[in-house]
């Protein structure tokens, strides 16, 4: 897996402004509604879509851009889910940030097709989900799909290497 990088570093200065006040307004939302593991994820995606030349975080209101963001990373993890905790509805997070739910829709879309961001994306999963998420631990060797967890250590090595995987199953159940 890629390092990660300090906070608003490889940000070019003309974003600066706009990425504050989206980041601003994104771990407050977070924070006031959802929980500190969502507040990291959305600054994560609020940094790299200002990283990206151009950045498209200039053009649009902030708000706009802010309720995409959350809804983006609830949308990957399930947040409309009732059973999920925490649980809220999309539209719901549109209104927190005073825009229209197609704005928040069309917001949603727009960062999904720009980063290829699909349903279970182990990049924008939540830490405490990663276990559970089956599309994490797929790999395809020799054409057949296997679940990692269940590979030789060499094999999970490799694609953790790979960045195929976000750690090695083993090294985790040390840890704890």
């Amino acid at each position: 897996m890629a390092k990660r990088k300090p906070p608003g570093a490889g940000i070019a200065e003309e974003v600066q402004p706009v990425f504050k006040e989206i980041a601003g307004l994104v771990d407050a939302f977070c924070r006031e509604h959802l929980n500190e593991e969502y507040a990291v994820l959305c600054r994560k995606l609020t940094e790299k879509l200002a990283r990206k030349r151009p950045s498209p975080l200039v053009s649009g209101k902030p708000n706009t851009w802010a309720s995409g963001i959350v809804r983006t990373v609830g949308w990957v993890n399930f947040l409309y889910d009732k059973t999920q905790k925490p649980h809220m509805r999309l539209s719901d997070i549109d209104a927190g940030f005073g825009i229209s739910e197609s704005s928040g829709a069309a917001k949603l879309a727009a960062i999904r097709t720009m980063l290829k961001i699909t349903p279970l994306n182990f990049e924008w999963t939540l830490p405490s989900r990663l276990d559970d998420n089956p599309l994490v631990w797929m790999l395809k060797a020799n054409g057949l799909m296997m679940d990692a967890r269940q590979a030789p250590r060499e094999v999970q090595e490799i694609a953790f290497n790979k960045g195929l995987i976000p750690y090695i199953p083993a090294d985790r159940q040390q840890e704890e």
